[in-house]
């Protein structure tokens, strides 16, 4: 289990990383190369892809952080876990959703799925 925490702290860090380059390494490193994302606004596949939403919600959210709320639920090679997405050092998140994560053989990951709980107006 602890691997599947340190795997969805890993993949959150992806999604607060403000620099293009530095996040692509991230996601080179973490990440299957046809890696897929799929949520209900977006169906990307590719480090180049995934490293391109993620910027695009970054400016779209300034100065927000992503977070891990609550515990990893993990089995074989799947996870799912709870964020929020708020400015830094606020109280409560203006966004909330939850990912599940598969892993491929290497360990790394070959697909998310997220689900948006809350999301500003």
């Amino acid at each position: 289990m602890s691997d599947f925490i340190k795997l969805a702290e890993r993949y959150l860090e992806i999604w607060n990383e403000p620099d293009a380059q530095a996040r692509a390494q991230k996601i080179r490193d973490l990440c299957q190369e046809d890696v897929t994302y799929t949520d209900p606004m977006a169906d990307v596949s590719g480090h180049e892809a995934f490293n391109a939403l993620v910027g695009a919600v970054q400016q779209q959210f300034a100065g927000m952080v992503f977070t891990l709320d609550g515990s990893v639920d993990a089995h074989h090679d799947l996870a799912r876990f709870t964020w929020g997405l708020a400015p830094a050092g606020a109280d409560e998140a203006l966004a909330i959703g939850f990912d599940v994560i598969k892993t491929g053989p290497d360990g790394r990951l070959a697909a998310v799925y997220g689900f948006l709980d809350k999301i500003p107006g």
